[in-house]
């Protein structure tokens, strides 16, 4: 591999890091600064989100991208948990099943900024924008 495709692959590993990082870090303003009491639902996504910060900044460092495939499988599983997650909050028909998620409701929206962003949207696009940046890397990858 070329220094300078080596050099790529490891702006997108830091991509990912990075991405990751932000995610953890507004998921604990959302929580620790704001108040916000996470649903059942958040802490799920907060699981799957929380070790991609330690597992692409492991990969950065060793400069290997082999070492960041659970990445790609946490980031899979978080997508569809932050939909189903926005789908009870937006979708009048799964309202009911967001209200018995536990102490606090799944269904209850915190911030909903110009009329569709929503905590579990923002995690959505996060592990979207993680497991898309993932996928390149590894079709990068197989080229060289």
């Amino acid at each position: 591999m070329t220094k300078e495709k080596a050099k790529v692959n490891e702006n997108l590993l830091l991509l990912l890091w990075g991405q990751a990082f932000i995610a953890l870090a507004g998921s604990l303003f959302f929580s620790e600064v704001m108040g916000y009491t996470p649903c059942e639902l958040c802490w799920v996504q907060r699981i799957l989100m929380y070790p991609l910060v330690i597992i692409y900044g492991v990969a950065l460092i060793k400069k290997d991208l082999s070492i960041a495939l659970p990445g790609l499988i946490l980031s899979g599983i978080g997508m569809f948990v932050s939909i189903y997650h926005y789908l009870i909050q937006k979708l009048p028909a799964l309202a009911e099943a967001g209200g018995a998620c536990g102490l606090v409701p799944c269904n209850v929206t915190y911030v909903n900024y110009f009329g569709f962003i929503t905590i579990p949207f923002m995690a959505g696009v996060a592990f979207i924008v993680i497991f898309v940046l993932h996928l390149i890397l590894l079709k990068q990858q197989r080229r060289n």
